[in-house]
């Protein structure tokens, strides 16, 4: 499996207003994601007593600090009437007392952060590792129908959104629902008088940020949606930069650019504005529910129904009461994406697998490399068939080679072989064994492979070349080098055999790429090879070497080699000419050109082309 890297933002909880990915299947994806995190359960557990006791120690503290406010206002009123004077040494203890509270919560704090931190990364650790796993299990068919970034979306942002969401959902929801209940209760224990006039704002509150996120919702739509056009606009250029000098075509992309710009520029300014408005909306809320509890404390305080630090003590409670709300709020925000993320990455791991292991497989047979095919037939949908009634014997040490137009069935007689994807009926034979009755990747031991799309890695050229066979000495690489031609060009690079590849192993020309993937091919020394019109990327010259090196790389090896080039292929000890699926035609260069059918056109109209 290719290693590909990708550079791509994580995404963040955006502000409060931003439209949240919501799941399919919400209660469904949250039973999974319960069921994931069971073992766990343990850790949980102590999660959620330490965020307990540590916001219990939170809501105590302001009662014990107004008891400090109370002793301070009655000791000086005592020594301003001369009845006595204030008692440093209680109010010492009362201080003493809340800092050891305010110690404890910090600690219990730490200890479920701890704690949290590490069940969450456990958890991405146990997506990834699955994920990866999982990969190496399924069909070729999927990866086939999915774009390389949807399923890098799951791996990276999907499991990324999970361990954060878990991470900070469930401690704010423990700690928030803890704080309002703890809270209320408190405020109520000093005056239910003041707790009404309190909870008269919120329903105020919840108006004003209701006003305010549907006001912004649309915006931050807008926002997600030319931001997705900007980078789609700034990949396309980037990666196409060479065709757009070549066309002059500079201006018009700047203004494409500027106009998509421009809209995000709008959509983004009115979605932050209006969303940071909710801020100085609540503060003003929030001053209006102090400038109440202040005026009723200092009434009940004058009538003795309270003492003047319990004023102290419900303001503080007071400002604690508001923000817990808007933190619940935000923890169905973080559930939802986390559900939606869950949904994504449990679809991934629950996606069909092949059968990578059979029972009582082939095992330790020397493959001498006979091929049959019986009566096969094929179609990457049932209703739709590509190879019809396909029936070949290839002898060992046979070269066989695949012509025909585009969409004739080349390609797929390979993934076949290979079983990349299986036969709907019919028979694969390899040395008479059936490839069902292999491991999946035993089977393809016995392959070499050389495509035309070139695969190297980031690391040296040596281990690019080592990748066919990771036991071969320094020497054996080196002459697996020069059997393709590929030794002479590699000593006059920078650090030779040691030169160090870039992550599309850009830093070397396209005819170079495909010289190193032929010589790992030769340096794995397989009985059976695939060649896919592997000389495709190289010049006239290098072609004809190249070809040397294939044909006594190719002897006493059964060779599949699948041709657009057909003056690469006139050795061939059989050529399969192929047409929708079937062969029309089949025999020598010569035989076929005798013949003058379908083959004798196409190595006709070749020929044509190359002398115009």
């Amino acid at each position: 499996m290719s290693e590909v890297r990708v550079n791509r933002p994580r995404r963040r909880p955006g502000p409060p207003g931003a439209p949240v990915e919501k799941a399919k299947d919400f209660k469904g994806s949250i039973k999974k994601m319960l069921a994931y995190v069971s073992r766990y359960k343990l850790a949980l557990v102590l999660v959620m007593l330490f965020a307990a006791a540590s916001t219990v120690f939170n809501i105590i503290s302001p009662k014990i600090l107004g008891m400090a406010t109370t002793e301070l206002f009655n000791g000086f009123a005592a020594k301003v009437s001369g009845a006595g004077s204030i008692n440093f040494t209680k109010i010492g203890q009362i201080l003493l007392l809340t800092l050891l509270l305010y110690l404890f919560s910090s600690l219990m704090a730490f200890c479920q952060g701890w704690i949290m931190t590490t069940v969450s990364q456990k958890m991405t650790y146990r997506f990834r590792d699955e994920i990866s796993k999982k990969i190496h299990r399924m069909p070729m068919k999927y990866f086939e129908s999915k774009t390389v970034g949807e399923v890098l979306s799951r791996i990276t942002n999907d499991v990324d959104t999970l361990g954060m969401s878990l991470n900070q959902s469930i401690t704010t929801f423990i700690t928030s629902v803890t704080t309002l209940v703890g809270v209320l209760i408190m405020m109520l224990s000093i005056s239910p008088l003041m707790t009404l006039i309190a909870l008269v704002m919120l329903p105020v509150s919840g108006i004003m940020m209701g006003l305010v996120i549907k006001k912004s919702q649309k915006y931050f739509v807008d926002q997600q949606k030319y931001l997705g056009e900007i980078n789609g606009q700034v990949e396309e250029v980037y990666s196409g930069h060479n065709i757009v000098k070549a066309f002059n075509k500079e201006k018009d992309v700047l203004h494409d650019f500027d106009e998509t710009n421009e809209k995000l520029f709008v959509s983004a300014w009115k979605s932050q504005f209006i969303s940071g408005m909710m801020h100085p909306i609540m503060a003003f809320v929030g001053n209006l529910g102090y400038v109440g509890v202040a005026v009723s404390g200092s009434v009940l305080a004058a009538q003795g129904a309270i003492a003047v630090g319990d004023i102290q003590s419900f303001i503080q409670y007071v400002k604690n009461f508001t923000q817990p709300v808007t933190q619940v709020a935000q923890v169905f925000n973080m559930l939802q994406s986390m559900a939606a993320a869950a949904e994504r990455v449990f679809e991934f791991l629950e996606e069909e697998e092949e059968d990578v292991f059979v029972e009582n497989p082939v095992k330790d047979v020397r493959i001498e490399g006979s091929v049959r095919f019986e009566n096969v037939s094929f179609g990457y949908s049932k209703d739709k068939t590509i190879i019809h009634n396909f029936s070949l014997d290839v002898e060992p040490g046979q070269t066989i080679a695949i012509v025909g137009p585009t969409g004739a069935g080349k390609t797929t007689i390979v993934k076949l072989l290979m079983r990349f994807y299986d036969v709907d009926s019919g028979a694969i034979l390899i040395d008479g064994h059936n490839i069902k009755d292999f491991n999946r990747s035993e089977l393809r031991e016995q392959f070499g492979m050389v495509l035309q799309d070139t695969w190297l890695f980031k690391g040296t050229i040596m281990e690019n070349i080592r990748y066919g066979r990771l036991d071969a000495t320094d020497e054996e690489v080196i002459a697996a080098a020069k059997a393709a031609h590929a030794d002479r060009f590699i000593r006059t690079l920078p650090g030779g055999y040691r030169m160090e590849l870039n992550e599309d192993a850009t830093n070397v020309s396209q005819g170079q790429r495909q010289l190193l993937t032929i010589a790992r091919a030769i340096l794995a020394d397989n009985r059976i090879l695939i060649l896919d019109e592997a000389t495709s990327s190289v010049d006239t010259r290098t072609e004809v070497r190249i070809q040397k090196a294939m044909n006594n790389l190719m002897r006493g090896r059964t060779s599949f080699v699948i041709a657009h080039r057909l003056s690469t292929i006139r050795g061939a000890d059989r050529i399969l000419v192929m047409k929708d699926g079937d062969i029309i035609e089949q025999g020598k260069h010569d035989e076929l050109l005798a013949a003058d059918g379908f083959y004798a056109q196409l190595y006709n109209s070749q020929f044509e082309e190359d002398v115009c």
